[in-house]
């Protein structure tokens, strides 16, 4: 008897999900929005990252679609997206299932968190005002992270070919941790705003793990992404904010266009993909800050530099040797943590400047009793 009317109440919830979703939609024609998704499918086929953080701004600057309902719409989308490229890095093992767990104890509960969060914000004009202007710094940390990981991965690679070495297909030493913390973070960001399962977290990962192969860090993050994904819809879904005939809509056009990006991903210049797309997103998120209101653009560019710093530090610090941070009696996992996951949330800035200030001068100081052939090495690690 409990059973059944526990399966009843959750009947009548979707039932009510379903009519709120009713009173979201915005007559935009299915084609359009079918187009749209199909884009937004090629995207993250061709790259693997930008699936929300390009289908979201179009919902909202193009179709004019409320901010929540379009969070929530595409979150579904995502969540038949995300399986499809999965299963293609299952099939070829490039999955680190280690990994896939740490990040899912943390990611799982913070995307409920970010539903919740979103829903206790309201829906009067001024709290979808205060809704794009989160998309738009969530657009601007996803840009700030597609540099981060270019940038991480051609100077890995520099290093890598300069020491004769491979990429690991599986990590060192797995850190629980700081790859729980990923998880929250992401999972919070991806339940408010749709944005990050497939940018900002890879470039966490890339930072904890960087001489995990590009292939396992890809499989592992879309994989993570799929109970993270379905989490953070379910919270939507819960709250009524998901208009499931937008969502079909996008799910027409992305699951093409996945495909058809995956395919073309073999001859499509990074070069020319990723500044395209680095490109669009800060343009919609400028779009989604300033607004009416010019003044903002001040707060753009603040929230860059916010966020652009402590990823930069983060990478510096990733690419110094494990040899020198022990020998300047420092933790590199800690500061690379530190910088990386608070950089959405200010706190990296303040720890980046206390890295750059102080921190990486040791760690170089460290470095140079091995490369000095001078034989005073001993009391310059005193420093």
């Amino acid at each position: 008897m409990v059973r059944s009317k526990g399966v009843r109440a959750v009947h009548l919830a979707f039932l009510a999900a379903l009519a709120a979703g009713a009173h979201h939609h915005h007559h935009v024609g299915p084609g359009l929005l079918a187009g749209a998704g199909l884009v937004g499918g090629f995207a993250v086929g061709i790259t693997g990252m930008g699936g929300g953080a390009l289908m979201t701004p179009a919902l909202v600057l193009l179709f004019r679609v409320d901010p929540k309902v379009a969070v929530a719409s595409d979150l579904v989308n995502s969540l038949v997206m995300k399986p499809i490229g999965g299963a293609v890095h299952v099939r070829r093992g490039t999955i680190h299932w280690s990994l896939v767990g740490w990040m899912i104890l943390g990611s799982v509960p913070s995307a409920f968190l970010g539903a919740f969060l979103l829903n206790l914000l309201g829906d009067s004009q001024h709290v979808q005002a205060q809704v794009k202007a989160l998309l738009g710094w969530a657009l601007i940390v996803a840009s700030a992270a597609i540099v981060a990981k270019a940038v991480l991965t051609a100077r890995e690679q520099r290093r890598l070919a300069s020491l004769g070495e491979q990429p690991n297909q599986h990590p060192y030493r797995i850190k629980p941790v700081p790859t729980i913390l990923v998880g929250v973070v992401g999972g919070t960001i991806v339940g408010m705003t749709s944005v990050g399962s497939g940018s900002l977290m890879i470039v966490l990962l890339m930072l904890l793990y960087p001489r995990l192969s590009s292939k396992s860090l890809v499989g592992t993050d879309l994989v993570q992404a799929v109970p993270l994904v379905g989490a953070a819809a379910l919270g939507q879904l819960a709250f009524g904010h998901i208009d499931f005939g937008l969502a079909g809509a996008l799910i027409a056009g992305s699951v093409p266009g996945v495909y058809l990006g995956a395919r073309f991903s073999a001859i499509a210049p990074d070069a020319v993909v990723r500044p395209v797309l680095v490109v669009v997103l800060t343009a919609s998120a400028l779009a989604l800050l300033v607004g009416n209101h010019y003044s903002s653009l001040a707060w753009a560019l603040l929230i860059m530099v916010v966020t652009g710093l402590p990823l930069w530090g983060a990478v510096d610090a990733t690419l110094r040797p494990s040899a020198d941070w022990q020998a300047a009696g420092r933790s590199r996992t800690r500061w690379v943590a530190a910088q990386g996951i608070g950089a959405p949330f200010g706190v990296g800035l303040l720890i980046s400047l206390l890295y750059f200030a102080r921190v990486r001068a040791q760690v170089v100081r460290a470095a140079l009793p091995s490369d000095a052939p001078t034989g005073r090495g001993p009391a310059l690690a005193t420093f």
